[in-house]
């Protein structure tokens, strides 16, 4: 299975590599960073495509929406609507792959942050988090981007007496120093140190209200969060 893919060299490098097929190809959103590779990887191995219902997609593939079920490996996918970084993104969620929740997000949750509000609202981002925040604490954070160590530096900026957060950072710090991935993360480690998860706790509220003062109910205050991250150097 494949997730995502962008290119489709590095996936048939990798099914060689690894003597396996592809049987399935999961997609959570139609950006070309996510979807580049889909026609090859169909045509060169015969592979199902799942993607959104209703975003433009590489025909043909199965759509599936929020509460939809997906099959594949031998393992029974949850499909959940995340709209915000783009209006019909969705997640993918098996509570049980090798013994722990499993859940592919493509952007709209990243370790330490979120995407960026393409086309939802601020109000569709925060719900669709909060969806996410609750899952299973052991849910295993498969996010498409390896964005972590940017996104820490803004989280610190906005929360910097956070000692899980300064702990993650470091640990962080030194796999990329290995050339080694920081993901996946986990729900219950998103929810101690992703701002964008803790957005009315009172710590998080006063740093965002120091960057926009007009900011008082939730959905202003995600949505100055996010300006925030959005013009954070």
């Amino acid at each position: 299975m494949v997730v995502d893919p962008g290119e489709a060299q590095p996936v048939l490098e990798a099914l060689q590599h690894l003597n396996v097929p592809l049987e399935a190809i999961l997609v959570t959103h139609h950006h070309a960073d996510h979807t580049g590779g889909v026609d090859a990887l169909r045509q060169a191995t015969g592979a199902q495509v799942f993607g959104p219902a209703r975003e433009t997609m590489p025909e043909p593939l199965t759509r599936l929406s929020g509460g939809d079920q997906l099959q594949a490996l031998g393992l029974t996918f949850q499909v959940i609507d995340v709209p915000g970084h783009t209006a019909g993104h969705i997640a993918y969620y098996c509570p049980d792959v090798e013994g722990a929740p499993l859940l592919f997000c493509g952007d709209t949750l990243f370790s330490g942050g979120c995407g960026r509000l393409f086309e939802g609202s601020p109000a569709q981002m925060l719900a669709s988090l909060d969806t996410l925040a609750a899952l299973p604490e052991n849910t295993r954070v498969c996010c498409t981007h390896e964005y972590t160590l940017s996104n820490l530096r803004f989280a610190a900026a906005v929360d910097p007496t956070n000692q899980t957060l300064a702990r993650y950072t470091a640990a962080a710090q030194a796999l990329r120093s290995q050339q080694q991935p920081t993901l996946p993360s986990t729900i219950l480690l998103e929810r101690q140190i992703n701002p964008f998860l803790r957005t009315r706790q009172a710590a998080i509220i006063q740093a965002v209200q120091g960057f926009d003062a007009s900011a008082q109910d939730e959905v202003s205050i995600f949505a100055a969060l996010r300006q925030w991250k959005n013009e954070f150097q």
